[in-house]
């Protein structure tokens, strides 16, 4: 599995974020090093995501748990 190139985030949580367009997944690094595949993500959400003043409330809010994950790499 190819990973992703992340942008770097300010967060608590989440290290890093990418996004795939032609896919729409999006990959995030957590700071616990965890990497998770986001499935079926339109490119909005990632645009907000990225673009958000409270990066970890829109993730726990908008993305965990409304799209499928997997975790690809510890």
């Amino acid at each position: 599995m190819t990973l992703l190139e992340r942008l770097p985030v300010k967060s608590c949580i989440l290290r890093s974020v990418g996004y795939d367009d032609a896919m729409k997944n999006m990959e995030i690094e957590f700071h616990s090093g965890l990497i998770f595949q986001y499935s079926g993500v339109p490119s909005k959400v990632y645009s907000d995501l990225i673009s958000s003043s409270a990066v970890g409330k829109y993730f726990s809010e908008k993305v965990r748990n409304r799209f499928r994950a997997k975790q690809i790499a510890v």
